[in-house]
């Protein structure tokens, strides 16, 4: 029997909760049964009576807002325990289209992906703002390209799982899951499947850009630090080669000068070239222990995986005898 759990992070969402929660198709090819699991974040208003009203079956909640990263790693192991063969992730703002899950899932049924992600196919949004176009564009284009990653919508939130997935990804970031997600789930070696599912115009404030600036620093910091942590020596070797660069030039400076003049006066150059030469290397050396430690992070996720799908197994056998 294949289970379905569409996950539903939110906060103070009782404007739309009712509307994503009805469309949701219960009826799928190939899923026995759709459930729904919304995850209220601390809200403080009619979200979790207008969900229950609207037909979910399982509501979990915050006493307080704890933030969307932690809302959704919570989301992913409640589902889990709840059978989810499959998960699906979803808005609570109805920025997605909930009536194509059955497209969403199909690879994942298929065999064909681990992961699916749900593209907003931002491009051709002519009512996302034209600041925030832009900035998820290049956010997208930055992070593929520095990790090696096809290109894709590396900013959508709504995607599939499926459960060996679901219990392998870690989510290192508080400030966003989708970029460490996607990341950990290339280094896992999971099949990650673009599927293209135009989004819908949101016509409440973001939760998450609450000013431009604030969201560019906060997203560019975690960009910084996923990729340093997923692929430390590829970052500090950049930095090594560029640091290497610009002292050979100075090194270069100094000895022309030196062959003109006898180098009076362009000492400077010398000292200079002498100190980014040592922090390429330091640079360099960041790049190996970063690596080496990432083999450390790769057992620990191998044993954590373990871990959980044995305790899973023992959370189902139990339930299974209390019944």
């Amino acid at each position: 029997m294949k289970k379905l759990i569409v996950t539903i992070p939110a906060f103070n969402e009782e404007e739309n909760i009712a509307e994503v929660i009805r469309e949701i198709p219960r009826t799928i090819p190939g899923i026995d049964c759709v459930e729904v699991l919304v995850f209220d974040d601390g809200s403080t208003d009619r979200t979790c009576e207008l969900a229950r009203a609207a037909g979910a079956e399982h509501i979990r909640t915050h006493a307080r807002n704890k933030g969307l990263a932690i809302t959704f790693k919570e989301s992913l192991w409640e589902a889990l325990q709840l059978g989810a063969d499959i998960i699906v992730n979803t808005d609570g703002d109805n920025h997605y289209d909930q009536s194509r899950i059955p497209e969403l899932v199909a690879p994942i049924l298929a065999g064909a992906a681990d992961i699916t992600i749900g593209s907003r196919k931002v491009a051709e949004l002519e009512h996302m703002p034209f600041l925030n176009k832009h900035l998820n564009r290049i956010g997208s284009y930055v992070l593929t390209k520095w990790v090696g990653m096809p290109r894709m919508d590396v900013s959508t939130g709504y995607r599939g799982y499926s459960r060996t997935a679901a219990i392998q990804l870690g989510v290192y970031s508080l400030h966003t899951y989708v970029h460490t997600t996607l990341l950990s789930a290339q280094d896992l070696h999971l099949n990650i499947l673009e599927v293209p599912i135009k989004a819908r115009k949101v016509t409440r404030r973001s939760r998450l850009i609450k000013s431009i600036p604030s969201h560019l620093w906060k997203a560019s910091v975690n960009i910084v630090r996923n990729v340093v942590l997923f692929r430390p020596l590829r970052f500090f070797g950049i930095c090594s080669v560029v640091l290497f660069g610009v002292g050979a030039a100075a090194i270069s400076r100094f000895l022309y000068f030196y062959f003109i003049d006898g180098g009076r006066g362009h000492v400077q150059s010398l000292i200079l070239a002498g100190v980014l030469i040592i922090l390429s290397f330091n640079s360099l050396m960041l790049g190996f222990l970063g690596s080496s430690m990432g083999w450390s992070r790769k057992i620990s996720e191998e044993i954590l995986f373990f871990i959980k799908k044995r305790e899973l197994e023992q959370y189902t056998h139990d339930k299974v005898d209390h019944n």
